[in-house]
């Protein structure tokens, strides 16, 4: 057996004990780890998830998924209905049960990996952080043409900087001063970064930059979401709609009470992403330098 093998072995017995994968009943709570993971995925999907979509994500046996389905269904945790989409598949939603039990889950695994990480300093969470990242992007084994989503590292800012500022320029005729702003929000953001509530994904392909979005904390129980870029060559792949639903995701998780944003109404591909991902429209008024035409725009998302 190679060194390699042999510490990947090592690494996987210290973590499955580290985080309880072999208990039963996980953090205490009355579901194995496997259960648990299949109530996530159906309580990121509000309105409804199709059984094999769960499969896809989870990676589960049917046999064994549908053994879980039946559980939650008996005790009253998930419904199902005719899929609007499909109409040869259901949807499963959480039932009121479902959500609380939910939520009780949630509770337990974030309090259970703040003691986990409990003595680590700031700059060894962000080390950790790193360090997982690399290892689920390492393990992803991608196909050379596919667009990942990565961490921010060095180097990163400055193009996001770069980017923004010679975009927005060539298409809509701004000048240095959003350039400037974009600065200060990335100069902001390394500076505060807290890993275990904020994130910078920057989507890249065969090690080309391609797009980027900021997670960053907002005001009371939200989240706000920064700086959206998809260069011109990657639209049309659905890839602004996925660094959002990236957002969207990571502050679900991190139990953020909701996703707030700010835009201008020119930025039309940009509005429909977000009124896709269930965002809604909620103050706009005009741009002070842009006139009545072009309104400076809140948008928030409620979970």
């Amino acid at each position: 057996m190679s060194e390699t093998v042999a510490a990947i072995r090592r690494f996987n017995r210290f973590y499955t004990c580290q985080i309880g994968a072999l208990d039963e009943a996980h953090l205490g709570e009355p579901f194995s780890l496997a259960e648990m993971r299949v109530l996530y995925e159906i309580a990121q999907a509000p309105d409804g998830v199709a059984p094999k979509a769960v499969a896809a994500r989870t990676g589960l046996d049917a046999g064994y998924l549908s053994r879980i389905l039946k559980r939650f269904e008996r005790e009253g945790l998930t419904s199902r209905a005719p899929s609007a989409e499909d109409g040869r598949s259901v949807a499963l939603a959480l039932t009121d049960d479902g959500r609380r039990a939910y939520q009780a889950l949630r509770l337990a695994a974030e309090g259970a990996v703040e003691g986990m990480i409990a003595a680590l300093s700031a700059p060894e969470r962000e080390l950790l952080t790193t360090a997982m990242a690399e290892v689920e992007r390492l393990l992803q084994a991608e196909p050379a043409d596919a667009v990942i989503l990565r961490p921010h590292r060095v180097g990163d800012m400055g193009w996001v900087i770069e980017r923004h500022g010679t975009l927005y320029a060539r298409e809509y005729g701004w000048d240095e001063r959003f350039e400037a702003l974009v600065a200060r929000i990335a100069a902001d953001f390394i500076e505060d970064f807290d890993p275990a509530r904020e994130q910078c994904w920057i989507a890249e392909r065969g090690g080309q930059r391609l797009g980027s979005v900021f997670l960053v904390k907002g005001e009371g129980d939200e989240a706000k979401l920064r700086l959206l870029l998809v260069e011109p060559a990657a639209r049309g792949l659905g890839l602004g709609r996925r660094l959002v639903r990236e957002c969207v995701d990571f502050a679900r998780t991190c139990g953020y009470g909701g996703v707030s944003l700010w835009t201008r109404s020119l930025l039309t591909a940009a509005r429909a992403i977000y009124a896709a991902q269930g965002f809604q429209l909620v103050e706009s008024q005009p741009h002070p330098d842009m006139g009545a035409h072009v309104a400076e725009e809140t948008w928030r998302l409620r979970f």
